[in-house]
């Protein structure tokens, strides 16, 4: 069975669910997990309301950046594991589909970038997307991957997806 030690988390714009699963990911797996962020129509930056979130966890903001996920998949691009969609489907939303990842799941999410409102509001919202993140990346990093087979891996990963929150 393959390990899991990278993890490309994509959606449409890659402003705020894919920059906070990049980010969460990296400080759950405790470097165990290599993670990136990329989008199939990229914003050209993180949403405000993301990097707020990411500099009150104490994130140098200026790593992270809106990034088309054709970096992620040439010839001479980084190998990935794992690849995440976190576009909310039931929105109706078009979700990227990553042909470079052995490995493929669905976290689909609703959009905070989509919230409208005083920053206390949009905060409160990247709050909830952080922590319906954090859920499912803690359940992912508490499955034994290698102990488990392809299948039974691919399953496991849609039942995260099917966690709390999904959309």
């Amino acid at each position: 069975m393959p390990q899991i030690r990278s993890v490309l988390v994509l959606c449409t714009g890659n402003s705020a669910r894919s920059i906070l699963g990049e980010a969460l990911f990296e400080q759950l797996s405790q470097g165990r997990i290599k993670a990136y962020s990329a989008g199939s129509k990229p914003k050209g930056m993180p949403h405000p309301g993301a990097l707020r979130l990411l500099a009150r966890r104490g994130f140098d903001v200026a790593r992270f950046r809106s990034k088309g996920w054709s970096e992620f998949s040439g010839p001479d691009a980084l190998p990935i594991d794992l690849a995440i969609t976190v576009c909310g489907n039931a929105a109706g939303e078009a979700c990227p589909v990553f042909p470079g990842a052995p490995l493929r799941a669905h976290w689909g999410l609703p959009d905070p970038a989509d919230v409208a409102g005083p920053d206390a509001v949009v905060d409160a919202a990247f709050e909830e997307t952080a922590r319906l993140l954090e859920l499912r990346i803690r359940a992912l990093l508490a499955l034994d991957a290698a102990a488990l087979s392809a299948k039974e891996l691919q399953q496991a990963l849609a039942q995260i997806g099917a966690m709390e929150g999904a959309a």
